[in-house]
């Protein structure tokens, strides 16, 4: 009987087989999401076997399974553990994905339309909560809400800390009013994406 060589990719192979009936973007997704969890581990317990690792992930049909009634394609999950990133049941997000990207993307708004009457504040704190929903949210992959993070949070944040710090920065209305736009076509457009690229 012939073995085979790379457990990791007859594991993928067998998720992609079980879950044929996924539409294929949702495929890839699922597949990209496994094999970047795989990695991950294996960095984090280079001493791990990898038949461990994979059994943490569970059975690539209960994965594909899981995968089919969440995208509603096909019945409801077979019992057992589905995967969650961590060898853990799935979970359920309590906050629905669309909350903290309408935050990081509408932040900015409070600043141009109150700027002395406390609106930076309040949209600091606006950034701030979504900034925080993002990163314990289920709907992203660890990459994703990294990426999110730095391009609606953490860039954005040290831009206006160096203008609002910098002696020779430009003064007047015109300018202030540009920053704040393009802070806000930045963070609109990265929610845009992260809204794209969500776990459904």
């Amino acid at each position: 009987m012939k073995t085979s060589q790379d457990p990791v990719r007859d594991y993928l192979s067998a998720v992609e087989r079980e879950a044929s009936a996924l539409p294929a973007d949702r495929r890839q997704e699922l597949l990209a999401d496994l094999s970047e969890h795989i990695e991950v581990t294996r960095a984090e317990r280079p001493d791990a076997v990898i038949g461990e690792i994979l059994a943490e992930l569970g059975d690539p049909r209960t994965i594909a399974a899981t995968a089919l009634a969440e995208s509603g394609t096909g019945p409801a999950a077979a019992p057992g553990p589905a995967w969650g990133g961590s060898g853990e049941p799935v979970r359920r997000g309590k906050v629905h994905p669309l909350v903290p990207l309408l935050m990081l993307a509408l932040a900015q708004l409070f600043g141009i339309a109150f700027p002395d009457d406390g609106g930076p504040l309040v949209g600091g704190l606006v950034r701030i909560t979504g900034a925080v929903l993002l990163c314990t949210s289920v709907h992203w992959t660890a990459s994703r809400k990294v990426i999110g993070f730095l391009l609606t949070f953490g860039l954005p944040s040290v831009a206006m800390t160096v203008w609002n710090l910098s002696e020779g920065g430009p003064k007047g209305g015109g300018p202030a009013l540009a920053a704040n736009l393009a802070v806000l076509v930045l963070a609109s457009a990265t929610a845009a994406w992260l809204w794209r690229v969500r776990r459904v």
